[in-house]
């Protein structure tokens, strides 16, 4: 494969190059003693990921032909043919450029060795994979360094390799370790000081010392050389199986890539939401619903080989059938495409409206025990790959009608694994486009193995029913499908039973042998366990997990191999254990008297997986008091060898040639049921019987146990009858659960149980024939020895209640102790509030003395804000009066003036009218009334009685004309004063309005200057008209 485009990657990233698994091929100096002078410095491709030494002939070769085309042939070469020389990456085979190291000491390994490389140092790092962390290590490094060592890096090309740093002055060996302690490489970003520089950081002698190691190229290009060698020996060293043991047939002329497609289909849930829709736990089809919108999802992730990059989804294709031709397929609107939150995955989600006419065949209610196929593709725009690739998925589906509803535990990813052949293209395609590789061809990992179909998980299970490995606990899916008929009894059983929770409704134990449904079983669980309303034992048991106990260690070590097969406990710090751990505590603590014992916790998780720990914790304790399961583990277990007994005399009358079987092999119950009654086939049974068990349970007592292994035996009595004694434990052990994985055996066998008959008239006969035969036994055996067991378990339990006293002891003066502090704290608190009580009393008669003081400020300021308004109500009063009369007065004036014009005009009139009748004045006087001067001294002589007469006019003239202009100065000065008087009032009535808010001297200093202003404006008030000139 050619390394252009892996390494052009590899240059642009700042990632870790661990993920860059591109390149077959390496190229290293072969040198005998590592001298730039062995087989004259040509280079060699060492073929190092599959150890073919055909193709490695070959390669070699195809190197040796020809000079011309052994340089242009190399992956070196064909990376940089297109840079300009002075940026080009030396060439592996020139001395000058990359020359082995001057060592005296031979080469002991192929490696890849560099030169033209400097050492900047190394720095202790806390996050060795962090990218951040490694760009502030090469640039602090790149700083500091005043010197750089010039260096030869060496960088193994297989696994079991060493990376070494050589200096070239002395030839002295700097730094050396494996490539497995390699954790990280990067390179300095891109247009920063650091681009020529990369790092790798390495485990320093212990597993939380990390080292980092900073090194700079001197040909900046080098860096993507260096990176992709350290990748490809990553990817070796990670590699889980060498692919040489692929067969070589396999791999011609091209890469294979490995794909993992997902198919999820999901529906409208009439909210808003897309929920994913069931699928058979047997037959594995997805369950629709008719006329409901749907939403198809498909995940493609790249398993192996390099990564190749999936740019978009070009589209989605749906169509009822199987091998739809592609003129058959219909295009879906896209809803969403993109990289999934992990970044691993990329899904294409797709909306799919089944009204449609194309999709009617899916869209209608399909014949029961029938189904049909529906096929999916996805048409994928992969990087450098010239053509869409196709993922077609075709899978099984059965139509229900719109309202059928379906009850699902845990969904199984329906998934096919897809092998991608691609061959790169010829140097002349290359050049014309972009992409670097075509398409081969993609088959179906049923193809590729020549297999008809998959095995549908049925056939797996009997196919792992021969092998040896247990089943693990918490293993099985757990159906919630339960037919609408069920439903309504149920919900008819609940309405009655909570109208009256004294006594259980007719009808319950009937409904309980058939399975309670799994989304009712909380709920039932609790009702009939009696605690579904016990608050006090819900506070109690937050009480008790702050306590200590001491079977913490037991507990912890015996959560964590508690259904390691359910997903909820499979995580050492995720919320099912921590919920379990504290369960199996609070019970420890609770029980002083029994405390934690093994198997608690497989019961314990079985009612976690239904309900919060509050509620699991009443339904346990109420198991192992009112169902009398803690009675198995008092007294050294006697009352379990008691079950035992029942149990072999059960067996002794209904399956007597098991029984005799079992007598010959001298295998007793003990050594295959204990497991049985101790942990009420939790421990080793899958989920969905170890439901079913715990409903009878609830609802009939602890003596369903009895039932259950009598069915048990009976439907296993053939295989049992042929197996020796250490055949009958393991298929006990193996076997035995193995076969109920499916939950059509399971169910079948609980029917058997129910329809078994244990009378508990024989079961007390039994329990009175152990009683008898235990006494008997201890009045046969040696006096002695029972006294001696006798005062061993005395001792026993004087050592416990010894331990119970000092721990109650210790509880009391430690009580002691906290109620001591307690009322320390208490007495110091009542001191702070007294003396907080005092000063706010005090502050309360200080408070109340001041609003008394404001009271009789403001009733203060209420009587002067009074006087004030009744003193300028008088002022204005008196303003308005002197206005009116000013108005008259001008009036007067006025009418006065009129009457003297027009007495004035009338006696003009007259002594015009006179003149004119005077033959001698008329001659002097034109019509105009302008004087015809004839003579001057005549004239003279005879107007100075006229003058004198018009002189006197005039005066009197002048004199109504200044009064006029006095009467009219007069009217101005009073609306000047009406105005200021008006603001004046404007003034005072806003002082009164702020004097409300103000202090009592402040609003007597306001009212002070508001006085004395109105006091000094009516004293320059000008004097009234009538004293004024004539």
């Amino acid at each position: 494969m050619d390394d252009r485009s892996s390494l052009g990657k590899v240059s642009s990233s700042t990632e870790s190059v661990a993920t860059v698994t591109s390149e077959e091929f390496v190229l290293v100096q072969t040198s005998a003693a590592g001298s730039p002078q062995g087989s004259e410095g040509k280079p060699r491709l060492k073929m190092s990921w599959n150890g073919s030494d055909q193709l490695e002939k070959a390669m070699e070769e195809v190197l040796d032909d020809d000079d011309e085309v052994k340089v242009e042939k190399s992956n070196v070469e064909k990376m940089e043919k297109d840079r300009d020389p002075e940026s080009r990456v030396p060439e592996p085979r020139s001395p000058e450029t990359c020359p082995a190291p001057s060592s005296p000491t031979v080469q002991e390994e192929d490696s890849v060795q560099f030169n033209k490389l400097s050492y900047l140092g190394c720095t202790w790092v806390k996050a060795p994979r962090n990218e951040a962390e490694a760009q502030r290590a090469m640039a602090t490094l790149r700083a500091e360094s005043a010197v750089p060592i010039p260096i030869t890096l060496h960088v193994p090309c297989g696994p079991d390799g060493s990376v070494r740093i050589v200096d070239q002055a002395s030839g002295t060996e700097i730094a050396s370790f494996p490539i497995y302690k390699v954790l990280f490489c990067a390179r300095g970003k891109e247009g920063s000081v650091e681009s020529d520089c990369f790092s790798f950081t390495e485990s320093y002698r212990s597993s939380e010392d990390f080292q980092i190691h900073v090194v700079s190229c001197h040909i900046k290009e080098a860096v993507s050389r260096v990176l992709y060698s350290f990748s490809t020996a990553f990817r070796r060293s990670s590699r889980p199986a060498d692919i040489r043991d692929t067969p070589l047939s396999s791999l011609p002329d091209g890469d294979l890539y490995t794909f993992t497609a997902s198919l999820e289909i999901k529906e409208d849930d009439g909210k808003g939401n897309y929920s994913p829709v069931p699928k058979d736990r047997d037959k594995f089809y997805f369950k629709l619903r008719q006329g409901v919108q749907k939403k198809v999802v498909v995940s493609v992730q790249q398993m192996c080989n390099k990564e190749l990059g999936i740019e978009r989804c070009f589209g989605m294709l749906l169509s009822p059938g199987q091998k739809v031709c592609n003129s058959g397929m219909h295009l879906l609107d896209m809803a969403s495409m993109g990289k999934s939150s992990d970044g691993k995955a990329y899904v294409i989600t797709g909306t799919w409206n089944p009204n449609m006419a194309a999709f009617q065949l899916l869209n209608e209610d399909t014949p029961k025990d029938k189904q049909v196929f529906m096929t999916v593709a996805v048409d994928l725009v992969v990087t450098e790959v010239v053509e869409p690739v196709r993922i077609l998925l075709e899978t099984l589906v059965r139509v229900y009608p719109s309202n059928e509803r379906f009850w699902y535990f845990s969904r199984k990813t329906f998934s096919e694994t897809f092998y991608l052949k691609l061959r790169q293209q010829t140097p002349e395609r290359v050049g014309q486009s972009d992409a670097v590789y075509e398409v081969v061809s993609l088959q179906r990992e049923a193809e590729r193995s020549n297999e008809g179909r998959l095995a549908s998980p049925t056939e797996e299970e009997e196919a792992d029913e021969d092998s040896d490995s247990e089943i693990s606990s918490g293993t099985g899916d757990v159906s919630k499908d339960c037919p609408e008929k069920i439903l309504e009894s149920w919900g008819g059983i609940l309405t009655r039973w909570h109208g009256n929770l004294s006594t259980r409704p007719k009808g319950l134990p009937s409904l309980v042998r058939g399975g309670i449904p799994e989304p009712l079983r909380a709920e039932v669980w609790q009702l009939l366990a009696g605690c579904h309303d016990n608050h006090d034992l819900l506070e109690h048991y937050r009480i008790l997990i702050t306590k200590d106990s001491a079977q913490e260690g037991v507990i912890t070590r015996d959560i964590h191999r508690t259904f390691p097969a359910h997903d909820y406990f499979k995580d050492s710090d995720g919320d099912g254990q921590d919920s379990l751990y504290k369960i199996c505590k609070a019970y420890s603590v609770y029980d002083e008297e029994i405390g934690y014992c093994q198997g608690q916790s497989f019961l314990a998780a079985v009612l976690l997986l239904h309900m919060p720990e509050e509620q699991a914790f009443c339904v346990l304790v109420k198991i192992m008091y009112d169902y009398g399961l803690r009675a198995l583990y008092k007294n050294n277990f006697e009352d379990l060898h008691c079950k035992f007994y029942q149990l072999e005399r059960l067996m002794q009358d209904q399956l007597p040639d098991l029984w005799s079987h079992f007598q010959e092999l001298n295998l007793e119950a003990h050594m295959y049921a204990s497991q049985w009654f101790l942990t009420l086939f939790t421990a080793k049974f899958p989920l969905c019987m170890v439901f079913h068990i715990t409903d009878l349970l609830l609802c009939e007592g602890l003596s369903i146990i009895f039932n259950v292994a009598l069915a048990l035996l009976k439907t296993s009595k053939e295989d049992l009858l042929q197996a020796d004694f250490e055949g009958a434990l393991k298929f006990f052990r193996v076997q035995l659960p193995k076969r109920y994985r499916a939950a059509e055996n399971a169910r079948r066998l609980m029917e058997q149980a129910c329809n078994i008959k244990v009378p508990t008239k024989k079961l007390k006969k039994f329990e009175k024939e152990y009683l008898t035969l235990r006494e008997s036994q201890l009045q046969q055996e040696d006096p002695i020895d029972r006294f001696q067991r006798e005062n061993r378990r005395l001792q026993e339990a004087s050592m416990r209640l010894e331990q119970e006293n000092d721990d109650l002891a210790h509880e009391l003066v430690t009580s002691k102790i906290a109620l001591r502090n307690d009322l320390d704290q208490a007495e110091d608190k009542a001191d702070v509030l007294n003396k907080e009580l005092l000063s706010t009393k005090q502050r309360l008669v200080e408070t109340e003395e001041e609003k008394r003081r404001q009271e009789e400020e403001t009733a203060q300021l209420k009587e002067v804000f009074r006087r004030e308004l009744e003193k300028a109500e008088l002022e204005i009063k008196k303003t308005t009066a002197i206005i009116v009369e000013y108005k008259q007065i001008c009036s007067q004036l006025s009418t006065r003036l009129e009457k003297q014009q027009a007495a004035t005009k009338e006696e003009l009139d007259i002594v015009r009218s006179k003149v004119m009748g005077c033959d001698h004045c008329r001659d002097l006087f034109t019509t105009l009334g302008s004087l015809q001067a004839s003579s001057p001294g005549r004239d003279r002589t005879s107007s100075e009685p006229l003058d004198e007469e018009k002189d006197g006019l005039k005066e009197q003239l002048r004199h109504l004309e200044l009064e006029l202009a006095q009467t009219k100065l007069q009217l101005v000065e009073a609306k000047c004063r009406m105005q200021e008087l008006e603001h004046q009032r404007g003034v005072l009535m806003n002082e009164i309005q702020a004097a409300k808010n103000s202090w009592f001297s402040k609003t007597l200093g306001s009212l002070k200057s508001s006085t004395s202003s109105s006091s000094s404006s009516t004293s320059q008030t000008p004097s009234s008209p009538k004293d004024g000139p004539a």
